[in-house]
């Protein structure tokens, strides 16, 4: 068996070693590359994916997986070499099941695509991104046949990034979320809203940069294995665990843009820099799942980031920085400003109150997209009109409505549910690390995070993939993934901030 294993390992590196290129590849079209570059950099990640994919879904692996399934019954279904086995027959299974020919289209159309969201983007003309969009969903519904029988066709599209969990089951969640955010925010609407303004002067972008960098190595990223670069959509990938790369853009008019966007991708980079090293070039060296992935960046961005205790360190710093735009703001008018609850158009920019609903509205559009009972081309008017309907504002262009987010010019459907799935996710692991490290808030307030990056390794990033999202929560918080504890935390913030 040792040998058997021993083989599928050596495989699966050189697997991941072109899967890490790729990512390298797609990195360098959104940071570096000239704009010219797209049509051969489709072709070339087509190619790399291509032969990824061949080696995957090969006899060879098949029948070592087949074999090593009889012979590993009598280990223990919790250790690395069972859990090893177990994920990649499930990725095996997974794959195996999807034409190559499908899976190169599938790259080669995505990759062309990022640029022309881009430029539909930048003029706000949604038709010049249109045609792609129409071809990226099409083939997304041949991806998700590949997989019936299923309950529902946004099945398998989910279950690429949440293993183990249904579209009834995310239903279920956000039917019961829903309607509780949604009176939490009519509750805040009654009171006077605060002042935020002093947010939107000029603040020098060389200075929320530097800031951010110093922010991002507090909480514990190592300058040796991560870097942080400028992209339209702030990203994280992976090349390797020494080799984790985020991004964000910076706003000389919106400087908590840039600084919780620095924040929130650190809390991504930290997660696959805190992976087991004896997983490295494998399946098991990846995330539970995307919403445990967000949970992550959320816990760092929202519950350490925009803490009363966490300013009470960093302010001073900030102040510094910007003395003529921040002079005469105290860090309590600072605090309350940065956790103003108000309906936006932009999902990245939401406050905790709102952000969820952005996703719900998504989910929402991406079900009738799979469904067949929305066209792409009614798209931007959807949009309006759901925004309108959960959040009461309606975009002035696409840019700020249907074309805000990359995820769908990279054929990521069924992608979105995650990032509300993370936010319950993080609070449930806060409750518990609140029992488990006393003196937390006087650490943050002193610029210490150790404990809590340590709290996280230990009980969080260590497992990498080895447990799907709703073992590892249960595992760690006694409960499987609830929304009441999010919903206890935000009444509890909210009824403090706004008395």
């Amino acid at each position: 068996m040792e040998q058997k294993l021993t083989r599928l390992k050596n495989k699966l590196n050189a697997i991941y070693d072109l899967k890490h290129t790729a990512a390298l590849l797609e990195w360098d079209q959104q940071v570096n590359m000239p704009a010219n570059g797209n049509e051969e950099r489709g072709d070339q990640i087509g190619t790399i994916s291509e032969l990824a994919h061949n080696m995957f879904v090969s006899e060879d692996i098949g029948q070592l997986l087949s074999e090593l399934q009889t012979e590993s019954s009598n280990l223990d279904p919790r250790s690395d070499d069972a859990s090893l086995i177990k994920v990649t027959q499930r990725l095996y299974d997974q794959e195996t099941k999807i034409p190559v020919e499908l899976l190169k289209n599938l790259a080669q159309l995505t990759s062309v695509a990022y640029p022309y969201w881009e430029k539909a983007k930048e003029s706000n003309q949604f038709s010049v991104f249109q045609p792609y969009l129409e071809k990226i969903i099409a083939l997304t519904r041949e991806l998700a046949q590949c997989f019936q029988p299923y309950d529902h066709i946004y099945d398998p599209l989910l279950n690429f990034y949440e293993p183990g969990m249904k579209t009834a089951d995310v239903k279920q969640i956000f039917d019961e979320l829903r309607p509780l955010q949604v009176d939490l925010i009519h509750d805040i609407a009654h009171h006077a809203p605060i002042d935020d303004s002093f947010l939107r002067q000029y603040f020098e972008p060389e200075k929320q940069w530097q800031f951010g960098l110093e922010v991002a190595e507090a909480f514990g990223i190592d300058w040796k294995r991560s870097r942080q670069d400028k992209s339209a959509h702030p990203f994280t990938t992976t090349f390797g665990q020494n080799d984790v790369r985020f991004t964000t853009k910076v706003l000389d008019r919106h400087m908590t843009s840039s600084l919780f966007s620095t924040m929130h991708e650190s809390g991504h980079a930290l997660y696959e820099l805190g992976f087991n090293p004896a997983f490295k070039r494998t399946p098991l060296s990846d995330a539970s799942s995307l919403a445990v992935h967000e949970s992550q960046s959320r816990l760092w961005e929202n519950l350490i980031g925009r803490s009363r205790a966490f300013w009470h360190h960093f302010y001073p710093k900030l102040m510094d920085l910007f003395p003529d735009q921040l002079h005469n703001i105290d860090v309590e008018t600072f605090y309350r400003a940065i956790n103003k609850v108000e309906p936006s158009l932009i999902r990245t920019e939401a406050d905790e109150a709102t952000y969820n609903l952005h996703v719900m509205l998504r989910l929402e559009l991406e079900m009738e997209l799979m469904e067949d009972k929305l066209a792409v081309k009614d798209l931007p008017s959807a949009w309006n009109a759901r925004m309108q309907e959960y959040l009461g504002v309606t975009p002035s262009d696409d840019t700020r409505g249907v074309l805000q987010d990359v995820h769908w010019s990279a054929g990521l459907i069924g992608y979105f549910p995650t990032y509300a799935l993370g936010n319950l996710i993080s609070v449930q692991l806060w409750e518990k690390m609140r029992v488990d490290l006393h003196t937390l808030d006087d650490k943050i307030s002193q610029g210490d995070f150790h404990d809590i990056l340590q709290w996280l390794r230990v009980n969080v990033h260590q497992h990498g993939a080895k447990f799907e999202p709703q073992e590892l929560v249960q595992q760690i918080t006694g409960s499987k993934i609830d929304a009441k504890p999010y919903i206890r935390y935000l009444k509890t913030k909210y009824e403090e901030i706004y008395r």
